[in-house]
């Protein structure tokens, strides 16, 4: 069993996961949490108060990947252009709304894709009220699945409500909001703007959105900030992880056990997934099918549950890639290709910052490796693939095989496994190939599979 470690630990480093489908350099959720954090003390929270906001903020994107596609279809733009340039516009200003919506749709189409993109975005505020509030709701979701209280969910899901009630999803106001999300919203606000046009411009906007976006009182308390350069340079020029760890309310340290790890973990793969519709359940069920293998090989306990956590983690470097290439129903470009396999890239870069995860963060990052090098982005092969590694190329493939996708229908068992045999010996290990066929033929749903209980 792994020793228990502090919760904080392990959603600092993944909160980088979620700067990564925001467009956002990464730190941002970590440097908006002591924003946040040191706001919450000075308006006298209580302990309780600031331990559910912590979480809050850290979580406060949980639900983003959810409306990248939808994002990315209504405006014609890779949502990870898109997200940075539309978070830096005043939404309740029609005219840079204007302005900065035409300046976005359609970055790489010609003047009719924009002029129809544009005239879609001006039509659509019920559905981008639908969009925000899905992305509310999943990022609420996700913090109740992880067994945090109401105050934290609630405080997610109502991060995008404004002071004046022209926010979502519900269009709450003034005191209406809970405090939590006030100070989430002002607190991701200034980080965004400060790295855009440092303490100046962050504190311009905050000031110019004070009663409108943003509760007065609160504004106040940051611009009292304004000529504290040495903390502004603190949170820009180093890595804020110790500070955010830190910054935790010592009365209120929560300490995950390895079942605790497995619900984050599958809360992250569903995160994952839901960047885009083609991927629904993908890292769930790479996961329970490399799970399979492992016991039919019967590799051992902690073994298995390494696995396991790998398969629900390997695609987390997909939320880096753009869903106009994800969801993409013809071949990719070259310069598409490149940006797709750079993915495995940012899964070793994020999983390897977890302490607990770093046991099988460089095996996780494998997974489109080969045995014979044929693989990217690495070209690793032979010896150099350790068995998580091996277990998680077949996994994927043979997932990816059966799952339905923008550009074919689901293979089904004969197909799949026919084209996983072409590679038997050269790119997939025969053991392991070998054991996915014994463990479906023992257990037709695969996906059902999850590790036992740690002792």
């Amino acid at each position: 069993m792994t020793a228990r470690i502090n919760l904080s630990e392990v959603l600092s480093a993944l909160s980088c996961a979620l700067d990564l489908t925001e467009g956002q350099p990464i730190g941002h959720t970590m440097r908006s949490c002591l924003i946040g954090m040191r706001v919450g003390r000075e308006v006298g929270l209580s302990s309780t108060d600031r331990a559910a906001l912590y979480y809050a903020l850290l979580l406060k994107d949980a639900g983003c990947s959810s409306n990248a596609a939808r994002l990315c279809q209504l405006f014609g733009t890779d949502d990870l252009e898109l997200k940075p340039r539309m978070k830096i516009v005043d939404r309740q200003n029609k005219i840079s709304l204007a302005v900065q919506t035409a300046r976005t749709v359609a970055l790489e189409g010609g003047l009719s894709d924009k002029v129809k993109h544009f005239v879609d975005v001006a039509r659509s505020d019920g559905v981008m009220k639908e969009i925000m509030g899905l992305r509310c709701e999943r990022g609420a979701d996700i913090a109740m699945r992880l067994g945090f209280p109401r105050a934290t969910a609630d405080a997610v899901r109502h991060l995008d409500e404004h002071w004046n009630g022209r926010g979502h999803p519900d269009g709450l106001a003034g005191p209406a909001i809970p405090m939590m999300s006030r100070i989430a919203n002002l607190s991701q606000v200034v980080d965004v703007f400060h790295q855009h046009d440092g303490v100046r411009g962050a504190i311009k906007v905050a000031r110019a959105r004070s009663g409108t976006w943003f509760d007065p009182s609160l504004v106040d308390r940051i611009v009292l900030w304004r000529n504290e350069s040495s903390w502004w340079e603190r949170l820009d020029s180093t890595d804020p992880t110790d500070e955010v760890i830190a910054a935790e309310p010592v009365s209120h340290v929560r300490r995950v056990s390895d079942d605790d790890l497995d619900v984050v973990a599958r809360a992250f793969a569903d995160i994952i997934d839901a960047k885009s519709p083609y991927t629904y359940s993908h890292s769930r069920n790479v996961a329970a099918y490399a799970l399979g293998i492992a016991r039919e090989m019967k590799l051992d306990s902690a073994t298995q549950r390494r696995v396991y956590r790998a398969g629900l983690l390997h695609d987390i470097g997909k939320l880096g890639v753009s869903n106009s290439i994800l969801d993409k129903p013809g071949r990719l470009t070259e310069s598409e290709r490149t940006a797709v396999e750079r993915h495995p890239f940012f899964t070793w870069e994020i999983l390897s910052r977890v302490p607990a995860f770093r046991d099988f963060a460089w095996s996780a990052a494998l997974h489109h490796e080969r045995l014979d090098g044929s693989g990217y982005p690495w070209h690793l092969s032979g010896n150099r693939l350790d068995m998580t590694a091996r277990i998680l190329c077949v996994a994927d493939v043979y997932e990816a095989l059966t799952a339905e996708r923008p550009y074919r229908a689901s293979l089904p068992w004969e197909e799949s496994s026919r084209i996983l045999f072409e590679g038997r010996g050269t790119a997939f290990d025969p053991a392991v190939l070998d054991a996915l066929t014994a463990c479906r033929m023992a257990v037709p749903d695969m996906t059902e599979l999850v590790p036992l209980a740690a002792a």
